[in-house]
């Protein structure tokens, strides 16, 4: 089953782009044929001349960052993107979330969603759709939350995962909390789940764990590819009896998504050094895991600057209900969680502690809450590495704050005509506010 990405704006199209680099890696790769296959089938169509051609449709309502990756993989000689797979126009949504959403989204409807259905037909058999995109600007989050809205109309029983590019919290664009109040409260109701990478945390784990100096975009974007890459890419469930997952949007959704009120997942891996420092580096499945589990409990984004004072709360005796009371300070509680193991001697790692009903919420059986792939192939070069997607607290705080950001500048009627002009009314606003405290909500009871 084959997974279709749509690259949004500057951010979704780049981030893309450094995806299929990781991913074609593995599609070339000779020497594990059945991966190599599998993973090739999954985000390539193959040419009659064996070229591999990325199952993406790109989309920007400026076309330098299009050209610029068109050109770019077209030199690669490992893969390409499609001739007629793009599409772009010379002005752009001026970050502004209402021109994208109510007038660049409706205005080119047809010709995109043409592009798309010509790539969905490409496949035998459609496993889903990625969408790509950042939050804070305005075709990205304005454009890609309309093309979401045409994706699911026109495919009602499709998996839809959104990926989102989180701003930096300093801030990037002055209305970025406006953009991303609107695209997260819209994406909510139209996709089946969230992901989200914040740039913020990539941005430490490139200047800390990779040691860059100077830190690009594209580092960035390698950082979020690689992870993104490490969920979506081939490996084996529990069930699956020495086959690998054919649905891994659909196996993600199962695990993860359990109820319509909590789709915010996060993603997070280790080990994550520079290619200098990997020649010289040893890891093991306990030391790993040890270190991932208290990332995940602690709310640590990465293995440097763990807080261990954090533990899990005491189990309470049977009959008796968890309370908030019962909670330790700094906790992360999930709803559910999905470790994913790539590399030498998968089979010996002891995954117990991700199986504790202590780190889930009540109302969850532990058995339920808790999935795991695996696969001996290693990836991007790791000779062992761990991945979990948790669906859990960890995006709280950064929703609160932005939340809290953006209603703070609503209360003052700041910015509010650049919106007003373009269709999008107070009480829109008002309902999106609302559609995310309840969010907010829900997840702070967990």
């Amino acid at each position: 089953m084959s997974i279709v990405t749509v690259q949004l704006g500057q951010c979704g199209n780049q981030v893309g782009q450094e995806l299929f680099e990781v991913i074609s890696n593995d599609a070339n790769d000779t020497q594990r044929k059945v991966y190599s296959e599998c993973s090739s089938e999954r985000f390539f169509n193959e040419t009659a001349n064996r070229e591999l051609v990325a199952r993406s449709v790109l989309i920007d309502m400026e076309p330098k960052v299009i050209s610029q990756s068109i050109a770019k993989t077209g030199k690669s000689g490992k893969w390409r993107y499609g001739d007629r797979s793009h599409f772009s126009q010379k002005q752009g949504s001026g970050n502004n979330w209402a021109n994208g959403y109510c007038v660049h989204g409706p205005r080119h409807e047809e010709v995109v969603m043409d592009i798309v259905r010509r790539e969905v037909e490409h496949c035998d058999c459609l496993a889903g759709i990625v969408a790509m995109m950042s939050v804070a600007g305005g075709t990205g989050s304005g454009v890609g939350t309309y093309v979401t809205q045409c994706l699911r109309d026109t495919y009602p029983n499709s998996f839809i995962l959104n990926h989102l590019t989180w701003p930096y919290g300093t801030g990037e664009v002055i209305v970025q909390n406006y953009n991303s109040v609107l695209t997260l409260s819209h994406l909510y109701q139209l996709s089946d789940a969230i992901l989200v990478h914040e740039n913020d945390t990539v941005h430490k784990i490139c200047a800390q764990l990779m040691n860059i100096k100077h830190i690009s975009f594209r580092d960035v974007n390698k950082v979020i590819a690689h992870q993104l890459g490490s969920v979506l890419q081939p490996a084996l469930t529990g069930d699956s009896h020495g086959i690998y997952n054919r649905n891994p949007i659909g196996q993600l959704m199962s695990s993860l998504v359990c109820h319509p009120e909590y789709k915010l997942l996060s993603v997070c891996n280790i080990p994550q050094v520079s290619s200098s420092s990997m020649a010289y580096s040893m890891f093991t499945w306990p030391g790993l895991l040890k270190h991932l589990r208290q990332m995940l409990i602690a709310n640590s984004k990465m293995e440097e600057g763990i807080d261990w004072q954090v533990r899990a709360p005491s189990l309470q005796p049977e009959g008796t209900e968890r309370t908030g009371s019962h909670r330790r300070p700094g906790f992360n509680t999930s709803l559910a969680n999905l470790l994913i193991l790539r590399g030498k001697d998968v089979n010996d790692a002891e995954i117990s502690g991700f199986q504790h009903p202590s780190l889930y919420t009540p109302w969850l059986p532990a058995d339920e809450a808790f999935s795991m792939w695996k696969t001996p192939v290693p990836f991007n070069k790791y000779e062992k590495s761990a991945i979990l997607v948790s669906n859990s607290q960890t995006l709280l705080r950064p929703l609160d704050n932005m939340v809290g950001k953006a209603w703070n500048m609503f209360a003052s009627r700041a910015y509010i005509h650049q919106y007003t002009k373009f269709g999008i009314s107070e009480e829109d606003f008002l309902d999106s506010f609302t559609s995310l405290e309840q969010v907010i909500s829900s997840y702070s009871q967990l």
